[in-house]
């Protein structure tokens, strides 16, 4: 796992033995099953997240029904906003598949951007990628029909079709199990 992350790392700052070496003995790689709770609503973290291998989703729960908001998969980092804001968080993130996350914190993150100050470098471009990204997905899933959206879902994000229950897609989407079902089949009766 560690050649992952370091992998991953090399695609923005080139990295010395002693800085792979660094970021090694951070302790930082978790294996989680599917299905386990990483932050409840309420709770308080320092935790970021990014993930190596599986998937994890946000979610609201609004009148006893969860909300998803993003699904994190391969390369995708996650700082809840609670971490930033030192307050309880206002939602859920789970596993959605059996995965391998480096989990870290401030503290951590600060010792390491001291020693090495490229590193943060780094997580400021990642850190304005991120806030890009999720802005055009923002305002993509504003202006879009239900139909629209899972489009784009299948055009960006083929794999989630597989990996995610239905119920958490059409959470996802904005729209109910039974209409992600209808949606599916007008969508294959068009192409057909």
């Amino acid at each position: 796992m560690e050649n992952i992350l370091l992998g991953f790392i090399s695609k923005y700052i080139s990295l010395t033995e002693e800085e792979k070496n660094a970021i090694v003995s951070l302790d930082i790689f978790r294996s989680v099953k599917k299905g386990t709770t990483l932050l409840k609503e309420g709770q308080k973290s320092k935790d970021s997240y990014f993930v190596l291998k599986g998937c994890i989703r946000t979610y609201y729960i609004l009148d006893s029904e969860e909300k998803t908001t993003a699904f994190y998969t391969e390369m995708e980092a996650l700082t809840p906003p609670c971490v930033i804001s030192k307050t309880p968080s206002e939602y859920y993130i789970s596993c959605v598949e059996d995965s391998i996350l480096t989990v870290s914190n401030a503290d951590m993150e600060l010792e390491i951007n001291s020693k090495f100050p490229k590193f943060e470098i780094m997580c400021r471009v990642l850190s304005e990628e991120l806030l890009a990204k999720q802005r055009i997905d923002f305002d993509e899933f504003k202006t879009s029909s239900p139909e629209q959206r899972y489009l784009n879902l299948l055009q960006k994000r083929p794999d989630l079709i597989q990996r995610v229950p239905q119920y958490q897609l059409a959470s996802y989407l904005g729209i109910k199990p039974q209409s992600l079902s209808r949606l599916r089949a007008r969508i294959h009766e068009k192409k057909s």
